[in-house]
């Protein structure tokens, strides 16, 4: 049982612990910009960006997908100011519009350019390939200190890692700045803070966990990790680096029960089938969320204070 799991389901479950907390980290600086419809509008763009580049370039490395979406988003946020200017309209409604027909490009893109041979399908690009990151050369949880077996790790858990690694990092730097333009954009803007470069660098943080975890995970999960472990961190308490900490904890758990139930859960049951684990994850994390709402500190606090 122990060396199935190591060879079938450890590089799976880390990948996707991986991408849930890239993508949870500047979730909740968007969230609490309430720009939370950002990280879902970025998971869309991410999609034809993808195509276009690998179209042009003949390349699935990560350099060109990465300059793909960051090209996208940049084509986004102009179209997002001239729909907003010259329609008068809101600013969601804006995003809805663009985000909506971009992403439906990006299906139409993906069915008439003949991607699906290069592992780029809807399907794929809907739920990733999260259940196929075998680790062929696991024997056991040996193999952990087996450099030949280390050597054939999947690409993809290699590539969250370093994601992960540079997103926790960038946090940690910017914190200062991220904190004071988050709650007190004209008083970071008075101090000296470069106040829209900060927020342009949050967006283009998100996208690239976006980018990072598409190939892996799909759209569903980044969607669902973007929104659902900052929302329920957010109930949780009133501490920023609190909340933060809150929500690497709501999307590790969501990541791991999700996919262990999607595996394991319908065997258990006795069915012969396994569900989607990038469905499942994303339930779990709503679930948490649903969770949260009912009983959550924060959310008894002010229910309370309503009632008052």
């Amino acid at each position: 049982m122990g060396s199935d799991f190591v060879q079938l389901s450890l590089t799976p479950l880390l990948t996707g612990c991986l991408a849930a907390i890239a993508c949870a980290l500047p979730g909740n600086f968007l969230i609490l910009r309430r720009q939370a419809l950002a990280g879902d509008a970025i998971s869309h763009v991410v999609l034809p960006g993808i195509i276009l580049a690998f179209l042009v370039t003949g390349s699935l490395e990560t350099g060109p997908m990465l300059a793909g979406a960051a090209a996208a988003a940049l084509v986004a946020v102009v179209l997002i100011e001239l729909i907003r200017r010259i329609g008068r309209i809101e600013p969601g409604a804006a995003m809805g519009v663009v985000f909506t027909g971009l992403f439906a490009a990006g299906v139409l893109l993906l069915e008439q350019s003949n991607t699906a041979g290069v592992h780029l399908d809807v399907e794929h690009a809907l739920y990733g390939n999260l259940e196929s990151l075998i680790w062929l050369s696991a024997e056991d949880w040996s193999s952990l200190l087996d450099p030949a077996a280390l050597a054939d790790l999947p690409p993809e858990l290699l590539r969250m890692a370093a994601t992960a690694a540079v997103i926790v990092l960038l946090t940690i730097l910017f914190w200062r700045p991220l904190k004071l333009s988050t709650f007190d954009e004209g008083y970071a803007a008075a101090i000296g803070l470069p106040v829209t470069a900060i927020s342009l660098g949050l967006v283009m943080t998100a996208a690239l966990a976006a980018v990072a975890a598409f190939d892996a995970v799909g759209s569903i999960i980044v969607i669902a990790m973007f929104i659902c472990p900052p929302a329920t961190a957010r109930l949780m308490t009133d501490s920023l680096a609190r909340q933060v900490g809150w929500s690497v904890v709501f999307a590790t758990s969501a990541a791991t029960i999700g996919y262990l139930l999607a595996g394991y859960g319908p065997g258990l049951l006795g069915s012969d089938h396994a569900v989607s684990a990038a469905g499942m994850i994303a339930t779990v994390a709503g679930l948490q969320l649903a969770a949260a709402c009912c009983l959550a500190p924060r959310r008894r606090r002010i229910g309370a204070a309503r009632e008052g």
